[in-house]
């Protein structure tokens, strides 16, 4: 599902000692001197430490010396915005540089990788780093994602100014570096566990293999939200996924999803993975998944869901409040109908939840529900579904069976996803117009 995030920023405000900044592209291959001044090298990378929410700290440089790339302190630099860089230090420790736990290199995993726009939900790639001055420190502080057009005959082009105007904080992003030894560090503050889980499913959908495992990865500490993106996904994605997991992982991510979307994940997977993974799920969620996978899938039957509220007929209305109340984990379309049933689950009439609201919480449910409604036999073609709700203003649409035993239910968003056309996920949608405005005040 394509959606557009709300606008504002999502991290901490920029340092306030921010007036001394530096390009990470003015400092590399910048020369490197010794105390005296005399060259011996050029600068290849700038190392930070992670900091949790805070901003990334500067801890030193990694310095072409010699034919190996060493590590030098950013205490033993006399500056960082020097030209050349100069050592304060007559000792060098010439070691082959080894990155320690918890270390990025700015160049190397940062520069030119593609990062998380979290305020705007999508991948963008990172053209130059800013630092920043804050007191005795050096931080990352900012991204510059625009593209600059390559140099002709060494002219500059009008993008290539050092205003600095196109650096946006640091905080309104979330890094994609495909480095295992962060990641853990990294996986606590994760700021795309604050989008919606269509916003994520997404950045998946235009994700490199490397930075869809990333994505997962920070997803995957929690449970519901990984579901809820799962179902996003579309069918052909989602199954990839699921076949990629390991049995267990596959079953844990089913738990926590809708049967009707468990149903089509695994009927997509080869025959001899689906009965290892059916076994892995809950027994009342399998017994749904199993009857739905007997239906054909552009039937309403292989359309519906499982999930649905009804109460017999005599039940009061506020009764009927209460477990739309009590009912959390259902899809919330399907909550906007309350379904009216006899002892042998006959279905007797369907309330929308706007009626019910409005009416005598005393009065009966049966007094305000449809005793005729829109129903649907589960060998009902899709396209006839989608036009019976078109032409009846339907929210939802029970499916019954021949005695009129209430089945499932159809939502519209459902028949939206598969009225629409095929390649719809990939279709740039239009911002509402206060979207580059800010939090509203």
């Amino acid at each position: 599902m394509t959606t557009t995030p709300p606008p504002g920023a999502v991290g901490p405000s920029a340092p306030a000692d921010n007036n001394v900044t530096l390009r990470l592209s003015q400092l590399l291959k910048r020369p490197v001197s010794d105390r005296s001044g005399e060259s011996i090298g050029r600068l290849e990378d700038v190392i930070v430490r992670l900091r949790g929410a805070d901003y990334p700290l500067v801890t030193g440089l990694v310095a072409a010396v010699g034919g190996r790339q060493i590590f030098v302190p950013l205490d033993q630099v006399s500056t960082i915005d020097g030209d050349p860089l100069r050592l304060s230090s007559a000792r060098l420790d010439l070691r082959h540089f080894e990155r320690r736990e918890g270390e990025v290199l700015l160049r190397a995993d940062v520069l030119g990788h593609r990062l998380i726009d979290v305020q705007n939900a999508r991948l963008l790639r990172a053209a130059d780093l800013e630092l920043a001055k804050a007191g005795d420190e050096w931080i990352l502080s900012g991204v510059d994602t625009r593209r600059r057009p390559r140099r002709l005959f060494g002219l500059r082009g009008p993008e290539d100014s050092d205003d600095g105007g196109a650096f946006r904080d640091w905080h309104d992003f979330e890094w994609l570096i495909g480095h295992e030894g962060s990641a853990l560090l990294r996986s606590p503050f994760a700021r795309i566990r604050r989008l919606k889980p269509a916003q994520i499913a997404d950045l998946l959908e235009s994700a490199s293999k490397k930075e869809e495992t990333e994505i997962l990865g920070r997803v995957h500490a929690d449970p519901e939200l990984e579901a809820d993106v799962f179902e996003e996904l579309d069918e052909d994605r989602a199954t990839r996924l699921l076949g990629a997991h390991p049995g267990q992982h596959a079953g844990d991510l089913l738990v926590g999803s809708r049967a009707d979307d468990a149903a089509d994940a695994i009927a997509e997977l080869p025959q001899q993975r689906r009965q290892p993974i059916l076994d892995l799920l809950p027994a009342g969620q399998r017994t749904k998944v199993l009857t739905l996978m007997g239906f054909n899938s552009t039937s309403a039957g292989g359309l519906m869901g499982m999930d649905f509220v009804a109460l017999p007929g005599m039940s009061s209305i506020a009764d009927a409040l209460a477990r739309v109340r009590e009912s959390p984990s259902l899809q919330p379309e399907a909550l906007t109908s309350v379904h009216a049933v006899d002892d042998e689950g006959v279905l007797r009439g369907v309330a929308r939840l706007v009626t019910l609201v409005q009416s005598d919480p005393g009065a009966t449910l049966i007094d305000v529900a449809d005793t005729d409604p829109v129903r649907v036999g589960t060998d009902t073609d899709i396209t006839d579904v989608a036009v019976l709700m078109t032409d009846y203003n339907l929210i939802t649409i029970p499916v019954v069976d021949d005695g009129r035993r209430l089945l499932g239910v159809i939502t519209v968003d459902d028949v939206l996803e598969v009225a629409l056309p095929d390649d719809w996920r990939r279709r740039e949608i239009a911002q509402p117009p206060d979207a580059r405005h800010g939090n509203p005040r």
